[in-house]
């Protein structure tokens, strides 16, 4: 059995096998787990100054943030013999993700209005990092469809070589798809929190 490396990030691995004669099919497998570092700060300044401190660093920017989504994609492809030709037999695309959040350990002790802000602000850095780990599952869902549809090459060689290239068109978007997201957010964050903010204070006014 030849192992050979598929550049796809957190690396595809194609495994050249000889396999009975049958149709491509394709098993995705995720897992998603949550990790969480601790803050000070007894006001909304110190808050604010303790994520900018303590925050995980993300590798594109150098900077670190409230909150981060580490992904990685892994899996493994077969080829097969078909009518003399190299084809895709199995994708298997397997997709980690990690999400780190902030947990700030005087949350029992703050007052009314910073736990208020605290709670809202929290809970969006949740949903935020729950949308990042989604856009990798529907790209790793698409990954394995893109693999299964690649046509019959002459040799396992050329095969493994459009591979490669539909992985790194495939990881490449799966970036840029995140990356949007992330503008998205920025862009619209303050208004968001004012909206979310208002959301608490009338629910908190009406019993809910």
């Amino acid at each position: 059995m030849l192992r050979v490396r598929v550049p796809l990030k957190a690396a595809l691995v194609a495994l050249l096998v000889g396999l009975p004669l049958g149709s491509a099919t394709a098993e995705t497998v995720f897992s998603k787990s949550f990790t969480y570092f601790s803050i000070g700060g007894r006001t909304a300044a110190e808050l604010d100054k303790a994520l900018a401190a303590a925050g995980p660093v993300m590798t594109s920017t150098g900077a670190r943030h409230p909150g981060a989504t580490r992904i990685k994609f892994g899996g493994t492809i077969t080829y097969v013999s078909r009518g003399g030709r190299c084809a895709i037999g199995t994708a298997r695309v397997t997709l980690s993700t990690r999400i780190i959040l902030p947990r700030w350990k005087y949350r029992k002790q703050a007052g009314r209005d910073l736990a208020l802000v605290w709670d809202t602000l929290a809970s969006d850095i949740k949903r935020h990092e729950e949308r990042h780990a989604e856009i990798a599952r529907n790209h790793a869902r698409q990954m394995e469809k893109a693999f299964l549809a690649l046509k019959p090459e002459a040799d396992c060689e050329r095969m493994q070589a459009k591979v490669a290239q539909t992985s790194a068109a495939e990881v490449e978007s799966h970036d840029k798809d995140q990356a949007r997201f992330d503008r998205t957010e920025a862009a619209n964050f303050d208004r968001r929190m004012i909206r979310l903010l208002q959301y608490r204070l009338d629910s908190l006014k009406d019993g809910r």
